[in-house]
């Protein structure tokens, strides 16, 4: 199967996710928010940073009352094992696959290890990038455990390590008609970047309204 990675962003007008504070539930409309589960049934994996999990305590899962299909694995970034063992993904892990990747040695996440995989979960160790996971690690553990069509969910930095690796082959953008400034946490962090030319470059596939939302769909340029 060819891979093909997929980011999913819920933003404001302005491409922010939350405001200052974090809040975010919800953003887009129930419109917007039916369509982002029809995307995860059309994925092997659903995959966040720990960062989203510690702050909204995502299910990950596919709500749609006339689906039937298999769950999409829910994937962690989490290079230190933060994931709270009281969390919705934790505790639905025997229920609905849930994997983390961490870089922390085993030798250092033992008791962790113990915990999270009795609860259901699996963990494996990925390759390290600024104190991080590697995307590319990352996808490669992933392509070993058989899923090859990703679903990036966030956060802004999350986001921001897979386009700089050259990952994303598409975005699906949902744009809630609401303005939160530069104070609130954007959908996607730092790219480092100095020039336009070495800017991630997309072009648009398809624009449709969803209530009061906009749904952009874009594939890699």
């Amino acid at each position: 199967m060819t891979q093909r990675i997929t980011l999913k962003l819920a933003t404001s007008l302005d491409g922010r996710i939350a405001t200052a504070s974090g809040e975010s539930r919800w953003i887009t409309g129930p419109d917007a928010r039916r369509q982002v589960h029809a995307l995860r049934a059309e994925h092997q994996a659903v995959l966040v940073g720990v960062e989203t999990v510690i702050a909204d305590d995502p299910a990950l899962t596919v709500r749609l009352g006339d689906f039937t299909g298999m769950q999409p694995h829910r994937v962690v970034l989490d290079s230190r094992l933060r994931t709270p063992l009281t969390s919705v993904l934790v505790a639905t892990a025997h229920d609905t696959p849930t994997l983390i990747l961490t870089t922390a040695p085993s030798d250092a996440r033992e008791g962790s290890n113990e915990r999270l995989t009795d609860a259901g979960v699996t963990v494996i160790e990925a390759r390290e990038q600024d104190g991080r996971v590697d995307p590319t690690s990352a996808v490669s553990a992933l392509r070993e455990q058989g899923m090859d069509h990703i679903l990036i969910e966030g956060g802004g930095r999350v986001a921001a390590s897979f386009l700089r690796a050259g990952l994303v082959d598409a975005v699906e953008w949902f744009r809630a008609p609401i303005l939160l400034g530069a104070e609130g946490r954007p959908a996607v962090g730092g790219l480092g970047l100095d020039v336009l030319a070495d800017a991630p470059r997309f072009r648009r596939t398809g624009l449709a309204e969803l209530g009061e939302d906009l749904w952009e769909r874009y594939e890699r340029g």
